[in-house]
């Protein structure tokens, strides 16, 4: 992994909260930037590449759009992780699928159109093999924070 230029700084905190929204956001980017769109592609991808950028989109107000979210707690045995992962991953509406120590061993959320959706596809992760228990942690009430990381 190399390290930072500071072309790949500016990029990354304008990224983080100001993609524009146009038929040509990278272009527009570029212009700000000061550089071409074909210099900010090529720099996005080898970020992507090296790991220090996973994903380029929006955040939309699901409930807003009327979907329901909910975090969900699974328990893996160790040698079933990785599939497990990887089928929950195949959700369109899973999301922030990791890993973590104790007994609850891998978070996910999932954002459904509606109870039974979610029910349906809770079911199906539960029955998958090395899944031992589940806990559904429906939010009470939802503190949204914008994290943005601005590089020096």
């Amino acid at each position: 992994m190399t390290a930072l230029s500071a072309f790949d700084k500016a990029l990354l905190n304008v990224l983080q909260g100001n993609l524009p929204l146009c038929s040509h956001p990278f272009a527009a980017l570029a212009e700000q930037l000061g550089t071409d769109e074909d210099t900010v592609l090529d720099r996005l991808r080898t970020l992507k590449r090296e790991g220090y950028l996973r994903r380029i989109g929006t955040f939309f107000d699901s409930n807003r759009l009327g979907y329901r979210g909910t975090l969900v707690a699974l328990q893996v045995s160790p040698e079933h992780m990785a599939p497990v992962a990887e089928a929950i991953n195949l959700y369109p509406g899973a999301t922030h699928n990791y890993e973590r120590e104790g007994r609850y061993n891998l978070w996910f959320t999932l954002l459904s159109p509606d109870l039974e959706h979610e029910e349906r596809v809770l079911d199906e992760i539960r029955a998958l093999p090395g899944v031992d228990d589940m806990l559904n942690l429906k939010a009470k009430k939802k503190y949204k924070i914008n994290v943005q990381f601005r590089l020096r």
